[in-house]
């Protein structure tokens, strides 16, 4: 009801002239698919555009939400355990608050005027940097609010899995004389390669998908530079009323998803099985 229905909704949506105001809703066909792959077309600058966009975003994020996720866990997990929770508290929190108070702080900590961080760089005469309205620091400032806002997740599924790693390969391995180093390459991580999966394929999802922080801190910008897919849709769905190409568009997106997260599952598993 809640998954196969709205995927099969939005197919039919896709499949028809649906404008949002209208009573009539005739069927096109693949027309809604046809004119996202016409060179020249509106919907396929807005679809190319968003989705390059988009890809940055995944580019630049994901590999800082796997690493920095696995090293703060590690970090949290060298703590004594009479602090550990506290920490593990800490850092988890920001991923509980909303994308709205989310945007609030980090809005009041980039602005270019009178923001928290060229406050301090003022003070340091390093001077101002335009965070939010210029590139690459509007790339910058998202992924840092990214990374400060779901960071938590990935290092509390990182933090049970390295808890699951038994200590008897830590302390064989150490009468060995292996350094930590080895420990960490030939120990830890093939002891948590599926986790490390599973948090790279989520992480990929979500940064495909991502909507609030562009939406909420540049708008956008500067110009379209960090206009991402979502916001492109939802703008072709609500403002330009075409909720047929909108349906289109987020089908395509949805199928990029699936491909890019089943070569993810292959390379990473595939080479597993042929290593065994």
């Amino acid at each position: 009801m809640f998954l196969l229905f709205p995927i099969g909704y939005g197919i039919y949506i896709s499949l028809h002239d649906f404008e949002l105001l209208s009573a009539e809703h005739p069927f096109v066909g693949l027309s809604n698919y046809i004119a996202i792959f016409t060179a020249g077309s509106y919907e396929n600058s807005i679809f190319l555009n968003g989705l390059w966009a988009t890809a940055q975003f995944v580019l630049f994020s994901v590999p800082l939400l796997i690493t920095v996720g696995l090293g703060l866990a590690m970090l949290v997990n060298a703590l004594p355990r009479r602090v550990r929770g506290l920490y593990r508290t800490f850092f988890f929190l920001p991923y509980a608050i909303s994308a709205s108070v989310m945007a609030v702080i980090w809005l009041m900590m980039f602005d270019t005027n009178a923001g928290f961080i060229n406050s301090m760089l003022s003070r340091l005469d390093i001077g101002t940097i335009p965070w939010l309205t210029a590139t690459p620091w509007a790339w910058v400032s998202l992924i840092a609010t990214t990374l400060w806002w779901t960071i938590g997740f990935n290092m509390i599924i990182y933090i049970n899995a390295l808890n699951e790693v038994p200590e008897d390969y830590y302390e064989a391995a150490s009468i060995d004389g292996a350094t930590a180093w080895r420990k960490f390459v030939h120990i830890t991580l093939p002891s948590i390669r599926p986790v490390m999966l599973f948090v790279m394929i989520t992480s990929t999802i979500a940064s495909f998908n991502v909507y609030a922080q562009p939406f909420l801190l540049t708008r956008g910008g500067p110009g379209d530079s960090t206009r991402v897919l979502l916001m492109n849709v939802l703008d072709q769905a609500f403002s330009r009323k075409e909720i047929g190409s909108a349906s289109a568009m987020a089908i395509l997106m949805a199928l990029l998803i699936m491909v890019v997260s089943v070569v993810q599952y292959r390379l990473t598993y595939g080479r597993k099985e042929s290593d065994g």
